[in-house]
């Protein structure tokens, strides 16, 4: 009986693991990633040649929005701007860095600002924002090199 358990608990979660969808697939690389507070998903991928650059967001079993179509175009709808500051004797320095890109009447902010991480949503008729924040302890890479990296538009 035992051995007859443990070979079903093994195809549950293999089929389980199977039928959550990939967030990063085998050709890319995580540029910033990190779980809302809410226990979503946040992801900004890029094809490892640069081929393209994508966000996905979602559970861990589903993709709830994706953006955009994974083509060589994909680069200029995105751009990244930050703000740095270097600390001194009256001041705490500061490293701000943004990627935003705008989608169907809503401007994307995704931002790091060490510690913090998350996406900031805004409506472009109304202004309304909708904050989505990160848990900093989930958080992996960072948006830092596209300072120098020439794969985005620079804005202010």
């Amino acid at each position: 009986m035992g051995k007859y358990a443990f070979t079903i608990i093994i195809l549950l979660s293999v089929s389980i693991s199977s039928y959550a969808q990939k967030y990063i697939l085998p050709n890319e690389e995580v540029i910033l990633s990190f779980t809302t507070k809410n226990n979503k998903r946040v992801v900004l991928a890029k094809d490892k040649a640069n081929a393209y650059m994508i966000y996905r967001f979602g559970t861990a079993q589903k993709i709830e929005f994706e953006f955009p179509e994974k083509t060589k175009e994909s680069w200029s709808k995105f751009t990244y701007s930050f703000y740095f500051r270097g600390g001194g004797a009256r001041n705490e320095g500061m490293d701000l860095n943004y990627v935003h890109f705008n989608n169907k009447g809503y401007k994307y902010t995704v931002y790091d600002k060490t510690p913090e991480t998350g996406v900031t949503i805004t409506n472009l008729k109304t202004n309304k924002e909708t904050e989505i924040e990160g848990k900093p302890k989930t958080r992996k890479g960072n948006l830092l090199d596209f300072r120098s990296n020439g794969l985005l538009k620079i804005t202010e």
